[in-house]
């Protein structure tokens, strides 16, 4: 059974209110969490703690910056896109408002805020998000790297279901087939490639109709200038992310509320000045109407409706920095109602000027207002594309956990935040994207078809996605899921069906964006998943370092040496590769283990598990460094350091134990080893055809050795008490750390087996490969120092 060294954390009691001060503190500082406190922070904001109503609202204010940025700028476009030829008849305006306001109710309001919203990862959103909540609840990970001990982190939360129930039926049929987990995941892979999509266009679309509203005052102004203009805002929004958002951010929220207090205002001055009929649009009758009047082209302008909910997604995907009582406060107190009086205003004024419908919401303005409206807009632009931005980077930094995308670099832009993250590869990929797609369409029409497209494909994966967690997670009843599938169905797939008749008028970009994502992604983790299985079935057995002997047969030189390795449990192929080139090894030898969990966060005095292998006298350990897909490794963390201070605790933990009680940690976690290994080697007997390899391994019960054995643990330490061996292995670990620290890491090189078609040998031969050369290497993500590393090369053929 490995063994976990746990600090002991003591929190101190404090009363609601004081608790509120102490967070309304660190949100008034800046938009996330401090570092040290955020796990702590997370479970207050998302777990079971109640807050005062003030607390409430002055965060609901806060989340406005964050959370509703994208979602408020939509009345900047919406009804240009639902009636890009022109508007026939007044009552065509009407219809289309009581879609806008149903599809706002519907989406955003109940759907979202009130149910998908709850279905958060500990506070974390988002379709990767959702995956990880299922992955704990099923077995549905493609890696098979999880052990029973990481169900025992505070952060592995799962709920059990009951033998025979339909949510234990759902489960075992999920986890019947290989091809349906891989399904699952692809279904995940294309909402996360849609949400990158959405990082390139949204501030496309979002910059390039706030700027257009210069030319309403000046209308023989070339629509070059517009674009101009566009761009090199874009450009400056792109070139500043490496500042991040700690020294700005406290902008958003105040920008935001003005925002939609201007819309609001100038929504209740135009249906007072232009026609208070439009109000009558409330009832649902208008859009059978406007469907039976206008027919097909009527269904094909739900595309420009669609627009109205764009932002919902990143809505779900930022509910991390806010209780979710304050976004649903917000939303229904204050955004709901200030978008539905923006759209009834535009409404009104479009009523009686239907020359205006290309720019509807600038012509709408009272003259006065109007050039603060143009820079507030502009400013309400950039905060909803800054959101959607640092929004990408975070679904990147989980992707890569998931082993679904290429490592990158990951900065860190405040030493305070542990959420404000920018990657610079990532970064300068969506600059160019929203460059490319600004100038090349110079228009809103068919950049907004483009953006419905992603923002509906989004929305169909989330609802998928929700009954399974409705099912497997919350334990609904299943006609309770079946109405809310059939409810979301019917009307996203008929949004869908609007914007699929759009995909040569612009619909084809995100669907190109999500097709190259995709192949990254699906090869990557095609690939990581391989050799994985390579490394599990190439290790080497116990029974074979045990034949070696105390010296493992080898020359042990003075040091410690890391020897890195995905594998949890058992040798991996690159020591028993190492030695047999180089018969040479270092006096303490740990195999180190860096996985990731389905988990947002592991917290760092649950971070280690540290464990034996073999006698004493082979001084040979396993250390096991897990991770949530939230956190990094930053420069500054220490890592070597941290390792070692387990190692250290975990030797005295031992000791003291075996002063307790007469057993042998050796004979212990010896079996232990042992058992991992067999029952590894059953499970994955399925899969020997998939990988070919270069040597047959054995794993027999021949490992198990007894506690009386001449190789258990006691028997060498006969003329040694307790305290003398303790106080002996510590100070020669100590020694042999200060005589040098060298981290050996296998450089696996991945080649298609002979035979294998085409396609698969083009994605492994040429894509991972590229890829494989493009991104980081794990040396530089632990921040390994070159003059200690060392890299052992093998080949996987798969």
């Amino acid at each position: 059974m490995a063994e976990r060294v746990e600090a002991s954390v003591t929190d101190g009691e404090s009363t609601i209110e004081e608790r509120d001060r102490e967070l309304m503190r660190e949100f008034e500082e800046g938009l996330d969490q401090p570092m040290d406190e955020e796990a702590d922070m997370l479970k207050d904001m998302h777990g079971e703690k109640s807050f005062s109503m003030l607390m409430l609202l002055r965060l609901s204010f806060q989340s406005l910056g964050i959370v509703y940025g994208d979602l408020g700028t939509s009345p900047l476009y919406v009804f240009y896109n639902t009636f890009p030829d022109g508007i026939d008849d007044s009552e065509d305006v009407i219809g289309a408002l009581s879609l806008i306001i149903y599809s706002l109710l519907l989406i955003p309001l109940i759907k979202y805020v009130f149910i998908v919203c709850k279905a958060n990862d500990n506070g974390q959103g988002g379709t990767l998000a959702i995956y990880s909540l299922l992955c704990r609840h099923g077995n549905v990970n493609l890696i098979p790297n999880q052990q029973r001990s990481d169900e025992d982190l505070t952060t592995y939360s799962r709920t059990s279901v009951a033998e025979g129930s339909f949510a234990a039926k759902t489960k075992k049929w999920l986890e019947s087939r290989h091809s349906k987990k891989r399904a699952l995941l692809v279904i995940v892979l294309i909402g996360t490639c849609m949400m990158i999509g959405d990082g390139i266009l949204t501030p496309a679309i979002s910059v390039l109709s706030a700027t257009g509203g210069i030319r309403v005052n000046n209308p023989k102004m070339s629509s070059d200038i517009v674009v101009l203009v566009s761009v090199i805002l874009l450009i400056g929004l792109f070139s500043m992310q490496h500042y991040g958002t700690d020294k700005v951010g406290w902008l958003f929220a105040p920008i935001v509320l003005i925002w939609f207090l201007f819309i609001g205002t100038t929504g209740i001055y135009n249906i007072c000045k232009h026609d208070t009929s439009v109000l009558k649009a409330f009832s649902p009758k208008y859009i059978y109407l406007y469907f039976k009047r206008r027919g097909r082209d009527g269904w094909i302008s739900l595309g420009g409706i669609l627009l109205s909910i764009t932002g919902t997604e990143a809505l779900f995907a930022d509910i991390s920095y806010f209780p979710l009582q304050a976004i649903q406060l917000a939303f229904t107190l204050f955004v709901f109602p200030c978008l539905l009086l923006a759209y009834c205003g535009q409404a009104a004024f479009l009523v009686n000027h239907k020359e205006h419908y290309k720019d509807a919401f600038y012509a709408s303005i009272p003259e006065s207002v109007y050039w603060p409206m143009l820079i507030v807009a502009t400013g309400a632009a950039i905060v909803g594309s800054q959101a959607t931005i640092s929004g990408t980077y975070s679904i990147i930094k989980q992707a890569v956990s998931h082993g679904c995308f290429p490592r990158v670099k990951i900065v860190h832009t405040s030493k305070k935040f542990l959420g404000q993250i920018y990657c610079p590869d990532i970064n300068w990929i969506l600059m160019i994207g929203c460059i490319t797609v600004t100038a090349s369409f110079k228009n809103q029409t068919e950049i907004g078809n483009a953006y419905g497209t992603a923002v509906v494909v989004v929305m169909l994966v989330t609802t998928l996605l929700m009954v399974l967690t409705m099912l497997l997670v919350w334990r609904r009843h299943w006609i309770f899921v079946l109405v809310f599938a059939i409810l979301s169905l019917v009307v996203e797939l008929s949004y869908f069906s609007a914007v699929i008749l759009k995909v040569n008028e612009g619909g084809w970009v995100p669907l190109m964006i999500a097709a190259i994502s995709l192949l990254v992604m699906f090869v990557w983790n095609y690939v990581t998943v391989k050799k994985y299985e390579f490394e599990v079935h190439s290790r080497v057995s116990m029974s074979w370092i045990l034949g070696l002997g105390p010296s493992l047969g080898l020359v042990r030189v003075p040091g410690i040496g890391l020897i890195h390795s995905e594998l949890a449990s058992g040798v991996p192929r690159i020591f028993s590769h190492f030695i047999t080139n180089l018969p040479a090894i270092h006096s303490v030898v740990v195999f180190v283990c860096v996985k990731n969990l389905p988990v947002y966060t592991v917290p760092e005095e649950e971070r280690f598990l540290v464990k034996r292998i073999g006698p004493k006298t082979f001084r040979m350990f396993r250390c096991v460094a897990r991770y949530g897909y939230k956190d990094l490794h930053r420069k500054d963390d220490d890592f070597e350091n941290k390792l070692f201070d387990n190692l250290f605790s975990f030797v005295q933990t031992e000791t003291m134990m075996e002063s307790d009680s007469n057993y042998s940690p050796y004979s212990f976690n010896h079996r232990q080893e042992s058992r991992d290994e067999l029952i590894r080697n059953n499970n994955n007997n399925h899969n020997k055809n998939m990988v070919m390899f270069s040597s047959m391994v054995d794993y027999t019960e021949s490992a198990i050795v007894p506690a009386d054995s001449p190789h258990s643990a006691m028997s060498f330490s006969q003329n040694y008490t307790v305290e003398e061996e303790e106080e002996d292995e510590l100070e020669f670990l100590k020694i042999c750390k200060e005589t040098g620290v060298v981290h050996i890491m296998g450089n696996t090189v991945v080649k298609a087996r002979k035979g294998s078609l085409v396609p698969k040998k083009i994605a492994i031969n040429y894509v991972y490969r590229f890829l494989a050369k493009m991104c980081r290497a794990n040396s530089a993500i632990l921040h390994v120092p070159h003059e200690a590393l060392l890299n052992v090369g093998q080949i996987c053929y798969v």
